[in-house]
């Protein structure tokens, strides 16, 4: 069987518009000014602390201790209050077969309190954190430690994916790649370059992913 892996943000949940907004702001409240849409532009995809140990390298000294726990405060506030799910996500799942996991540049308690309020808990049994591994997405790790858990290999498995981080993750994985495009973040170029990133297809509505993973394992097979 083939198993598919999905990323969280952007992919299952319309969160990258407000985790991109307080991104900025406490970039820019560090001394690394940027905005929302340029966050979306290049940091989608990417951990967190990867970001954080980025911007402490870029501004020339340490960051306060508790700015990923104020960032986490602040988003989680706006998630119970805002987020939402990617339309026709629930009906996509259903409609799709085999095991399915997540893996996600996102921390657990972030990725738990998306799936809950969105109410897609109940379609994701094993998910899986950057935490968990040495290096985030662009890095395979990630995506080697979701297929090795779950038993697959890497030929095997299908990521569906927003971000070039991520579609790059797939690809040095030794994955395949199905782009998506149809979150609040995405830039009239996304679809190009997902697909310069090596994304086979690349869809804009859930309700079209069923049949493209249906092409893929015809293909496949």
């Amino acid at each position: 069987m083939t198993l598919l892996i999905f990323d969280c943000d952007g992919v299952l949940v319309d969160s990258e518009p407000i985790a991109n907004e307080i991104l900025s702001e406490t970039l820019t409240a560090l001394g690394r000014p940027i905005t929302a849409r340029e966050c979306m532009r290049t940091q989608v995809g990417r951990s967190l602390a990867d970001i954080l140990r980025e911007t402490e390298a870029l501004v020339g000294h340490a960051l306060p201790g508790n700015v990923a726990e104020d960032m986490n405060a602040r988003l989680f506030a706006r998630f119970r209050q805002e987020l939402r799910a990617i339309a026709g996500v629930a009906e996509a799942l259903a409609a799709l077969p085999g095991p399915r996991c997540l893996a996600s540049s996102s921390r657990p308690e972030r990725i738990d309190l998306a799936l809950s309020v969105t109410g897609l808990a109940s379609c994701f049994q094993h998910r899986f954190s950057a935490i968990q591994v040495a290096r985030g997405k662009p890095a395979p790790d990630l995506f080697l430690l979701a297929a090795r858990e779950m038993g697959a290999t890497p030929a095997r498995a299908i990521v569906i994916e927003d971000s070039v981080a991520g579609v790059v993750a797939a690809r040095a994985a030794g994955m395949r790649a199905v782009g998506f495009v149809g979150g609040g973040h995405a830039a009239p170029d996304l679809a190009a370059r997902l697909t310069a990133a090596g994304a086979e297809h690349v869809i804009a509505e859930m309700r079209d992913l069923p049949a493209t993973i249906s092409r893929l394992l015809s293909h496949a097979a």
